[in-house]
């Protein structure tokens, strides 16, 4: 991070901040002795120099209060979350996610009960991580209760509070401890709350599989999700949650997110997890079933169990017959993974490694400008010959353009109806 050390303000970091209809609503929020102050992820990634997507506001006003007010700004206000304190205030067409300060009276998991009041400390410590729990004034200037500057400073990610306590609060803290490592934590992760994660994870199984699987992509999504990946296998985490990677390893990943790195790769959390599950189709169906994944997902995954591997020394006319045959993005995964692989090998200035990686690079780039042929006969074309309507044409169809794929997609229309009157006549049909 480039910060200056101890930052104490968002001036110049976050052009978000000013947002006419933020800056109006914070006002609204403000007056009347009343407190309203940026929260949260904002302040964070603003300090990070990431993207900033969602805007959450802290306030002293009560849910009804803030939707009197934002109504009398001319705003929106939505109940998305009335029983904790939220509501989501529409300005501009973007929404503002508004919570009264709270403090938990009990808590039952995922869920608590919560009272509101005026206490911004109180209302900071109920959150999950120091980094977490900033706030934000309307004009930039960060407030900070419980020493989360220095820990983004430094790229510490730390429980605010006994890590055991917020974990029994919500497990999936345990994932999230880990997710917000990948992207914002240096060096090894904190000890006590790595202990609290390798101690506390069974509570994982109680989680929902959409949360779990939210959190896993969120991870996998990070510039480099690897040392992550690699705390979570020495906790014991990964193999509650991904079980399938458990004993085929995560190495893979390390050679991945290097050729993303070099070769402009965007980043891709699907080709990730195939990278540190072994290529059965059977565990893949099932990976998809229990994490609840979407079909469009689960279908990759699957896809890319079952598709066969490219060898280095494929031809692109036999590539272009595997691409057309097969499913292309399943093919395309395979061979970015292969050259991961064999770049990573080649490190050594082996050449017959060094031969294998730019035989992969080859057929990937041959890939990338593949478009798929249209095959140029159909069934009316074979009745205009006298075929007759029937199983015959869809057979005969079948072994053209075999033929075609055949010889790379060579033989055009006039030499494939030629191939099909010759076969005709010689049918007697």
């Amino acid at each position: 991070m480039s910060a200056a050390k101890g930052p104490e303000t968002l001036a110049g970091r976050a052009g978000w901040l000013a947002d006419r209809n933020l800056q109006r609503l914070l006002a609204a929020l403000s007056e009347g002795g009343e407190e309203a102050r940026i929260a949260g992820g904002a302040i964070r990634n603003a300090l990070f120099g990431a993207a900033v997507t969602d805007i959450d506001i802290a306030t002293t006003t009560l849910p009804e209060e803030t939707t009197r007010r934002a109504k009398a700004a001319g705003f929106k206000p939505v109940p998305t979350g009335i029983e904790h304190g939220t509501v989501t205030v529409v300005a501009g067409n973007r929404p503002f996610e508004v919570t009264t300060l709270r403090a938990d009276v009990e808590t039952f998991g995922r869920h608590a009960r919560v009272a509101f009041g005026r206490d911004w400390k109180a209302d900071a410590e109920r959150r999950d991580f120091t980094m977490n729990a900033l706030y934000a004034e309307a004009d930039g200037t960060i407030v900070d209760l419980i020493g989360g500057l220095a820990d983004i400073e430094s790229r510490t990610l730390r429980f605010i509070g006994d890590p055991e306590a917020r974990i029994r609060e919500d497990f999936l803290r345990i994932l999230r401890f880990f997710r917000f490592f990948a992207w914002y934590g240096s060096g090894r992760p904190d000890a006590e709350g790595l202990k609290a994660c390798a101690r506390l994870k069974d509570g994982l199984v109680n989680l929902s599989a959409e949360r779990v699987w939210s959190e896993l992509k969120k991870l996998l999504s990070a510039p480099d999700p690897s040392r992550a990946l690699l705390w979570m296998r020495q906790a014991g985490v990964l193999g509650m949650v991904l079980p399938e990677g458990e004993k085929w390893g995560i190495d893979a990943i390390h050679a991945l997110t290097k050729a993303e790195a070099d070769l402009g790769w965007i980043p891709d959390p699907l080709l990730r997890l195939e990278a540190i599950v072994p290529p059965d189709a059977a565990r893949m169906e099932e990976l998809a079933k229990r994490l609840k994944l979407s079909k469009a997902e689960g279908g990759r995954l699957t896809k890319w169990a079952l598709a066969e591997r490219i060898k280095p020394s494929t031809t692109e006319v036999a590539l272009a017959r595997a691409l057309y045959r097969g499913d292309p993005k399943a093919e395309e995964d395979g061979l970015r993974l292969a050259f991961a692989s064999a770049r990573s090998r080649a490190v050594d200035d082996d050449n017959a490694l060094m031969i294998e990686a730019g035989n992969y690079a080859r057929l990937l780039s041959y890939l990338e400008r593949w478009k798929r042929p249209v095959f140029p006969v159909n069934g009316d074309d074979l009745r205009g010959l006298g075929l007759k309507q029937g199983k015959n044409v869809g057979e005969l169809l079948t072994e053209l353009e075999s033929e075609w794929i055949n010889t790379g997609f060579a033989l055009d229309r006039d030499a494939l109806m030629a191939r099909a009157a010759k076969k005709i006549g010689n049918s007697g049909h």
